[in-house]
């Protein structure tokens, strides 16, 4: 049987997070907002108007054209995209052709076993032919077998960016997709929640006999608004084209539409190529020039980018790739587990057991963001350094995680009004043995006739009377000793 390979190239459309629109004063972002709201004559392109750039939004292209590795130019022109589609009123979009904000780049994605054909992860090397700003168009939906229009989306500040035909596999792609929308919220230039349509993609997939080098005709799939989704049309389309070819038939480059329902591929019409769009320079905008000046401040807080910070915890702190790339997800827990340990001074794997286990637990059931939390980093610093000290154990540690946040003392403060510190006496802790052991006769017999695995039991009938107060490996020694001492 012939041994096929795919070749995957991604479109993505990156809505960008601006207050206002690329061209005009209209809000940006409208999800919620009833129709032809968000709208002026700028944006619907009346006659007789003019369109002001944005300059947040070539800012926010900058930083995005940085993290992807790409040559910044200081000189790049707007252009007109011309097509007609009843959602773009102007009959044509303003974007950027051959003289974009940025040229190349490239992101050398790492693929995890799990996401491997072999169960071996490696990294794959995926360049960036095209990366320029543009207005998105409007919304078309289907209802009752009409075309609705919605102007809302009209002028909304986009980034696209277009891979090589680099990726081989539809979890590569999803891959992509997840480092992507990452990397997004990590510089804070995009929500890039793909339901809301912040971070939308196009997969251009055709295959080839691996060892080929030449690239077949390709079909574009789109209208996919999960990253599920885009890994499982692109495998469908993967094994059309190998079921076309092996029947013996040609692969015709067509635009393909995903249906979320049926989980099926419709053709949409022939593909477009870009002299169908007769591409023009924007007449009614000046060119970007992006000087020196410009490009330092707009760099000056350039962030250490998350696979980069991902392999500096592994390295610095001799973390597991697991937990390094769990705490790089998002930029704020990142920096929250760093001050921590920075804060606590101690082993910073202890530092992520408890960041992991249970703080990322609070903050996912109360649905903030770490740098909302009371329980700051230095707070949980402390709450760690008590336990190292022997003040209180673990499970008055993890308790005292949800104290500090409901109240947002100092965890010092709550162990010494509660009196939650451990005891450590000897006499008072063996007067309580000896209570458990007296309550429990039949598992005292139970243990002296070789049942040893019962002395947890005991340490935890001694936990709960001191209300978990009681310093346990005390405790257990007390125990053994009593239990060996009467049998003797």
């Amino acid at each position: 049987m012939t041994d096929y390979e795919a070749v995957i190239g991604l479109e993505t459309h990156i809505q960008l997070n601006t207050v206002t629109k690329v061209f005009c004063s209209c809000k940006a972002d409208s999800w919620f907002d009833p129709p032809h709201t968000n709208i002026c004559p700028v944006c619907c392109g009346l006659p007789g108007v003019l369109p002001v750039l944005n300059k947040a939004v070539v800012e926010k292209g900058v930083l995005l054209a940085r993290a992807m590795n790409a040559e910044i130019r200081p000189l790049s022109f707007f252009d007109r995209k011309n097509y007609f589609y009843p959602d773009l009123p102007k009959g044509y979009q303003i974007s950027q052709f051959d003289q974009s904000l940025a040229r190349g780049g490239y992101l050398d994605l790492p693929i995890p076993a799990a996401a491997s054909p072999d169960k071996q992860a490696y990294t794959r090397h995926v360049t960036i032919w095209k990366l320029h700003i543009e207005e998105d168009a409007g919304k078309t939906k289907v209802s009752n077998q009409r075309r609705l229009i919605d102007f809302n989306r009209c002028g909304v500040p986009l980034v696209e960016m277009v891979t090589g035909p680099d990726l081989r596999t539809a979890d590569e792609a999803a891959q992509y997709l997840i480092r992507l929308r990452q990397l997004l919220r990590w510089l804070g230039i995009s929500e890039a929640d793909m339901e809301k349509a912040h971070l939308r993609c196009d997969a251009n997939v055709s295959i080839r006999v691996r060892g080929e080098t030449k690239l077949n005709p390709k079909t574009e799939i789109k209208n996919v608004n999960s990253i599920d989704a885009v890994r499982e049309a692109i495998a469908r389309e993967i094994e059309r084209q190998i079921r076309e070819v092996e029947a013996g038939r040609h692969i015709e480059a067509w635009t393909l539409e995903w249906d979320e329902d049926s989980g099926t591929l419709k053709k949409m019409r022939s593909k477009e190529t870009e002299a169908d769009y007769r591409y023009f320079r924007e007449p009614d905008l000046l060119p970007i020039r992006l000087d020196e000046g410009w490009q330092r401040q707009i760099l000056a807080d350039f962030p250490e980018l998350p696979l980069e910070r991902r392999a500096r915890f592994v390295e610095q702190y001799n973390l597991p790739e697991y937990d390094a790339d769990i705490l790089t997800s998002e930029r704020k827990l990142s920096d929250y587990y760093e001050n921590t340990v920075k804060s606590y001074g101690g082993d910073p794997k202890k530092v992520s057991n408890w960041l992991m286990n249970d703080v990322l637990r609070m903050i996912n059931d109360q649905g903030l963001n770490p740098q909302e939390m009371q329980l700051t980093p230095d707070a949980l610093a402390e709450i760690l350094k008590l336990v190292d000290a022997g003040t209180i154990n673990i499970n008055t540690g993890k308790a005292l995680l949800q104290k500090v946040q409901e109240s947002g003392k100092k965890p010092g403060a709550i162990v010494a009004e509660e009196g939650l510190g451990l005891v450590s006496d000897d006499s008072t802790i063996r007067e309580v043995c000896q209570a458990v052991l007296a309550e429990s006769p039949n598992e005292v017999a139970a243990y002296r006739a070789g049942k040893v695995t019962l002395i947890g039991w005991f340490v935890g009938g001694v936990m709960k009377k001191m209300r978990g107060k009681a310093d346990a490996s005390l405790a257990r020694q007390i125990l053994e000793d009593l239990l060996n001492e009467k049998n003797g």
